[in-house]
């Protein structure tokens, strides 16, 4: 069975919208704009690439990502690894053909299906709508967190609202930076079954 990462930059109340500068979004770029650039803080994204076998995305971050993504060398092993986005709505002609080998998956049902099978962890970028959604199904496995010390109050959390039973995380890597930024890496405790 794969292991199901979560990664995100979120703000220190939880938001996660568009922390690289999209466009058309209140506070767009929030951690590059207050937050001091030191590369020891992002060592956590190489060690995903590294680590991860399969990217899953929802279809809105795939939109913001494919343009972009596969011309970027700090990302050169995602452009190698297979892709699978969660939409009802892509189509295959939408599909980039410069970001190899890309399925497009219809549930949480078909994710949890990819879970299943044999290989190398999944990892999910921003994706914030389908994260929700991993979430309520329990679907989600690790958080790679990187914390930035701002607040910004409006903008779509990482977190859903949901109401669910209690769920217990376990912190198996942590680390704090001169800049503000914090890492957290949480495991999902499940009961033994």
């Amino acid at each position: 069975m794969r292991t199901l990462i979560s990664t995100a930059f979120i703000s220190a109340d939880g938001v996660a919208e568009a922390p690289g500068g999209e466009t058309g979004y209140r506070n767009a770029g929030w951690t590059f704009k207050d937050v001091e650039f030191l590369p020891e803080a992002y060592e956590l994204k190489g060690t995903e690439q590294k680590e991860a076998a399969v990217m899953l995305l929802g279809r809105k971050s795939y939109e913001a990502f494919s343009p972009v993504w596969p011309d970027m060398t700090e990302f050169a092993d995602y452009n190698k690894m297979p892709k699978y986005v969660v939409s009802s709505t892509l189509t295959e002609d939408r599909l980039v053909p410069n970001w190899g080998e890309t399925t497009i998956l219809r549930s949480l049902d078909d994710v949890a299906a990819l879970k299943q099978t044999d290989g190398g962890p999944i990892i999910v970028h921003g994706s914030i709508e389908l994260n929700h959604g991993l979430q309520d199904a329990d679907l989600i496995d690790r958080y790679n967190l990187l914390v930035f010390p701002v607040l910004l109050g409006a903008g779509r959390r990482l977190f859903g609202t949901a109401d669910m039973a209690t769920r217990k995380l376990k912190l198996v890597d942590s680390a704090a930076y001169a800049n503000g930024v914090q890492k957290n890496v949480f495991e999902v405790i499940r009961a033994a079954s």
